[in-house]
Parts: C-alpha cells; sequence; structure tokens
C-alpha cells in the first residue's frame, strides 16, 4: 500500500500545448520562468536550463509539453519545439514583434483562462508580419483587440473636459481620445483614425501618424 502511494505521488501528468512566449524571467541560476499564451489559458512554466534544452527567446511560437507534478507548484516546460515564421531572421522585424508582444503580459497576467481570441488574433498577426507593415499589422491587431474587449472608444469625445473633438484628435493611452490642447500630445487625422476604427486598416493613415500610434500604444494594452 505504502509503495503504491509512492508510485501515486511520482506520476507525472503531460499535456501537449501551443502557444507564444510573451514574457521569460529569471529564476535559479539559468533556469527560467517562461509566461505562454495559450488558446485557453496564460501559461507559467519552469524551464530547467541544460545543454539538452533548445533556445527559446521571447515571441517564439512553439510547440510544447506541460509536465506537472505533485511534488511541485509550477509545471514544468519540457520538449520545446519552435514553431518559427521566416520573418525571425529579419532583426528589426523581430525586434518590433518582441515589443508588441510583450505588451500581452501585462494586460493578461491576471487571468489565469483567456479565450482563444489572444492566441488566435497572434498567430494572424504573426503571419501577416513578415508579409506587410509591421507596425501597421501590430496597430490593426490593437484595434481588433480593444473592439473585442468593448475599449473602442469611437465618440469622438475627450478623455480630460469630455467635450466634443470638432478636429484632428490626440490620443493617449488605450486610444483614448482628447483634445491637443488637453493632452499636450501631437494630433493626427480624425478622419482617418475613425476610418480605422470602422475597418481595422491603416490604409488611410500616413507613417507620421502610424509612428504616433505606435508610440501610443506602447505604453500598455
Amino acid at each position: 500500500m505504502i509503495c503504491f502511494k509512492k508510485l501515486l505521488k511520482s506520476v507525472k501528468k503531460k499535456q501537449l500545448v501551443q502557444g507564444f512566449i510573451i514574457r521569460q524571467s529569471r529564476a535559479r541560476d539559468e533556469d527560467l520562468i517562461v509566461s505562454i499564451i495559450t488558446k485557453e489559458s496564460l501559461q507559467n512554466l519552469y524551464r530547467f536550463y541544460g545543454a539538452r534544452h533548445g533556445t527559446i527567446n521571447l515571441g517564439f511560437k512553439i510547440d510544447f509539453e506541460i509536465q506537472t507534478s505533485l511534488k511541485s507548484s509550477i509545471s514544468q516546460l519540457r520538449d520545446v519545439i519552435h514553431l518559427g515564421f521566416p520573418w525571425m531572421v529579419d532583426y528589426d522585424k523581430l525586434r518590433l514583434w518582441q515589443q508588441f508582444i510583450a505588451l500581452f503580459y501585462p494586460h493578461l497576467h491576471q487571468n489565469d483562462g483567456i479565450e482563444p481570441f489572444y492566441f488566435n488574433v497572434l498567430d494572424t498577426a504573426a503571419s501577416r508580419w513578415g508579409k506587410q507593415n509591421a507596425k501597421r499589422v501590430a496597430i490593426e491587431t490593437y484595434v481588433a483587440l480593444l473592439r473585442y474587449e468593448g475599449r473602442l472608444h469611437q465618440e469622438m469625445r475627450c478623455f480630460f473636459c469630455e467635450q466634443p473633438i470638432e478636429q484632428n484628435v490626440s490620443l493617449i493611452r488605450a486610444y483614448l481620445p482628447a483634445h491637443k490642447h488637453c493632452s499636450h500630445t501631437l494630433e493626427i487625422s480624425k478622419a482617418a483614425l475613425l476610418e480605422l476604427y470602422a475597418t481595422q486598416s491603416t490604409l488611410f493613415l500616413d507613417d507620421g501618424d502610424i509612428n504616433r500610434l505606435w508610440e501610443v500604444m506602447l505604453q500598455g494594452l
């Protein structure tokens, strides 16, 4: 009976999953805590350092195994396969992707269970990243996220003074609209912004507007 109980405690459950790495933090020595968005959850897994382990990095899409044990409060990340995209050899595109995907951890880290939307929207963005302007893909993806979460402010009313915005619009964090004299930030085209919200396309925004929207997005989702 005692031997059976010991055997039961040592049994480890395994689960195969796909996901995107949205954060890595140092645990002990070279070990890591890796945060991964899957279709159903945000996983925080322990990654042991070792020569047998392949290289992983922020932003990678991976196929992996979750290994749990009754002896540990945190599951292990095992048998990782990198599901790479061709554009990842382009340093500039990879850098922008890592800046973008890192925003998802502070936005979602308090949620254990998440909807498939977050994995799917990243998967779609990653597929487009190498074919289109990366910043434009990120902005269109972010607008889709704001719409999904019910946070897309299409009514052009200033966040600070609550008065209508008649001319061009300034944006603050989470793309909240404001007057330039209230926010003291740069303006972008109001008509092009409304077109973006309606179509989730950046076609009507010039590169200056894109850079402005990118910088605002980097303040946090």
